[in-house]
């Protein structure tokens, strides 16, 4: 399916999705930090930088996060999927007080990862279908960060190495018209 914009905008945009078949292939952890070094350059409020990114690589760590990802992401993600990044959020300001743009923030890294990631040929699947108090429980995360997102990052692989409910999901879906994103509430 070919996605197609309602105004002109660059073909990052249009071609870049959220796949569930991943390869196998390693992701070598130079170009895990480029991607998240594209990340670390988001635009946050006051430049505090709230996001922080927990890395799963080794078959340890991978085996590690597997435990609070919940069954129907555990189908595509279990020994396929070479990276997984737990993205987090501080939720304090550096003198204490709370951030209200902690998650707003951490959002704009996770586009500029995922922008990234694309631009060098891999792709990315965040995803909310996992334990966060279970990741923070397992991680020994802080309460002062807030559990946000698990993205898996890896090159793309073939769908028909998925089960068979999830193959006819696997390509990139439309977006609304710009028109009902628009809205007036006078």
């Amino acid at each position: 399916m070919a996605r197609h914009s309602d105004y002109p905008i660059d073909d990052l945009f249009l071609n870049r999705w959220s796949p569930r078949a991943f390869s196998e292939k390693k992701v070598p952890t130079e170009i895990v930090y480029s991607i998240l070094e594209a990340a670390r350059f988001a635009p946050s409020a006051s430049n505090f930088q709230p996001w922080r990114f927990v890395i799963a690589q080794t078959d340890e760590e991978l085996a590690t996060f597997a435990e609070f990802i919940l069954p129907g992401n555990r189908l595509w993600t279990d020994h396929k999927v070479p990276v997984l990044i737990l993205l987090l959020s501080d939720k304090y300001r550096p003198n204490g007080e709370p951030n209200p743009y902690h998650a707003f923030d951490a959002g704009a890294a996770w586009q500029n990862l995922a922008l990234q990631a694309h631009k060098l040929g891999l792709a990315t699947h965040a995803m909310g279908g996992f334990d966060k108090a279970k990741a923070r429980e397992l991680l020994q995360i802080p309460e002062q960060f807030e559990v946000l997102t698990l993205i898996a990052l890896g090159y793309q692989g073939d769908k028909s190495d998925l089960p068979e409910q999830l193959q006819e999901r696997e390509m990139p879906n439309d977006r609304r018209p710009l028109s009902e994103s628009i809205v007036s509430f006078k």
